[in-house]
């Protein structure tokens, strides 16, 4: 059986880091442990909990430069761009932390002579929480903050790619004052972490990663009876109207598309754009992607790195591949690029016209630095594009009529829309997805719904 993860840097294909996994032993403790501290921790006043939160966060504040060096080289983005990642933790963290006492304070009903009547948040217990590599620290602090302020304990599984992210958020916590074994981590292999979703320990798992991922965790879970929250995948799609401002639309759904070089559950992947602007926008976002350097991502003047592995450049290759041999135009040429090259994670972005919804590309998953534009002639042909996906995290409408674009998100099937704007998270609004982008709810006062059960109090006055 294998007891070490190694985790291989994109950056030059090293094991960047060694970890052993946890033993059963150590699993069993770390679970009596985070049991045991979360009766003491739920009893601890709620202004403790949020100075302790708020002191965690001032620590990722005062080490982000050494956390940006890691995160670049676990998971390849750029440095230029990697300490802005605790930036995004801080701003949610502290919306959070701000938003908690309205959100977890005791629901009130109108005055019912004779009785007393009241409904407590109170915490579930032990969360579970499984996080992914591409947003390492910004996908798991939408969990571990709110379910830590409501009172539970947190148990935090990483991925491979990215272990030292787990470490550090543990470290923080401890430095603020936390608990012991309100925070702790596992490095754990896949049927561990199958076996903990199943432990009557634990008692509710939030869980970032892909649709296949999200499955296991469901059926792990069946028949368990517990809350299980999915962030999963995305097919974003931007549609850019005839009124649209086209230099904010370009810049826009272009970064969209290619920050992070695509590895974003809420990046663009599908651009639609009015017939009248279409050849236009195409000259535009060509001309932008063309400005991009690939690079290795520890130099500070690249600003796009590879992705995370050769497997998942491979397969955003053939996506590519399959396109153009359907007919698809690709107005990137590869040796723009000169460190593309096959056999590496270090991939060209591209940009594909003459697409359609037959095209992988235009309907599965690419997780990469390619997206597909597709000329349409009216709104209504816009929104019945834009819905016909397996998912539904984001979509976004470029107008300058900001009422009709209302009117037009409306109908989109998605968890949040934009007008003039994507691939963001305000922390005050609710992320979630429909369809195969998962269930639940993460940040926003609907944030802490999923880490807390509610008590009713029904008191008769004699």
């Amino acid at each position: 059986m294998t007891t070490m993860q190694h985790t291989v840097s994109p950056v030059d294909s090293s094991v960047y880091v060694s970890r052993e996994l946890a033993t059963q032993p150590e699993i069993q403790r770390t679970l009596a442990n985070a049991q045991r501290a979360q009766k003491s921790w739920a009893a601890t006043a709620l202004a403790e909990r949020q100075a302790i939160c708020s002191k965690a966060v001032d620590w990722f504040e005062a080490h982000k430069d050494e956390i940006g060096q890691e995160l670049t080289w676990q998971m390849g983005r750029p440095i230029r761009y990697t300490a802005g990642e605790v930036g995004g933790l801080a701003e949610r963290a502290r919306y959070m932390i701000e938003a908690s006492e309205q959100a977890l304070a005791p629901l009130t009903l109108p005055e019912k002579p004779g009785f007393t009547r009241y409904i407590k948040r109170e915490p579930v217990g032990v969360v579970f929480v499984i996080a992914p590599w591409n947003y390492p620290y910004l996908t798991a602090v939408n969990a571990i903050v709110p379910a830590l302020l409501a009172g539970n304990s947190v148990v935090l599984k990483h991925s491979a790619q990215t272990p030292l992210c787990a470490e550090r958020f543990v470290e923080a916590f401890k430095a603020a004052g936390l608990p012991d074994g309100v925070f702790q981590y596992l490095h754990l292999s896949h049927d561990d972490t199958q076996s903990i979703i199943q432990s009557d320990d634990v008692n509710y798992v939030a869980f970032t990663g892909s649709v296949q991922g999200g499955a296991h965790v469901e059926r792990a879970a069946a028949g368990r009876f517990i809350g299980v929250g999915l962030e999963l995948g995305g097919k974003d799609p931007a549609y850019v109207r005839e009124d649209a401002d086209l230099d904010v639309a370009v810049e826009t759904t272009i970064d969209g598309a290619f920050f992070n070089s695509g590895q974003s559950c809420c990046g663009i992947e599908r651009i639609y754009v009015h017939h009248s602007r279409y050849d236009a926008f195409v000259d535009k976002a060509v001309a932008l992607v063309k400005q991009y350097k690939l690079g290795r991502p520890d130099d500070p003047e690249t600003t796009l790195g590879p992705v995370v592995r050769t497997g998942a450049a491979d397969f955003v290759r053939g996506q590519i591949k399959d396109a153009v041999a359907q007919g698809a135009i690709a107005h990137i040429d590869e040796a723009h690029f000169p460190a593309s090259e096959s056999g590496t994670p270090y991939l060209a972005p591209q940009v594909l016209t003459n697409v359609n919804h037959s095209m992988r590309v235009m309907h599965e998953e690419s997780f990469g630095p390619v997206v597909g534009i597709m000329k349409v002639d009216s709104d209504a042909q816009a929104i019945a594009l834009m819905n016909d996906s397996d998912f539904g995290l984001t979509a976004s409408i470029f107008t300058s009529d900001i009422p009709t674009g209302v009117t037009l998100g409306e109908q989109l099937e998605t968890g949040t829309f934009f007008i003039n704007r994507c691939d963001y998270l305000d922390p005050a609004l609710a992320w979630t997805g429909v369809k195969q982008s998962g269930r639940g709810c993460t940040l926003s006062q609907l944030g802490f719904d999923a880490f807390t059960r509610p008590k009713s109090f029904h008191i008769k006055q004699l």
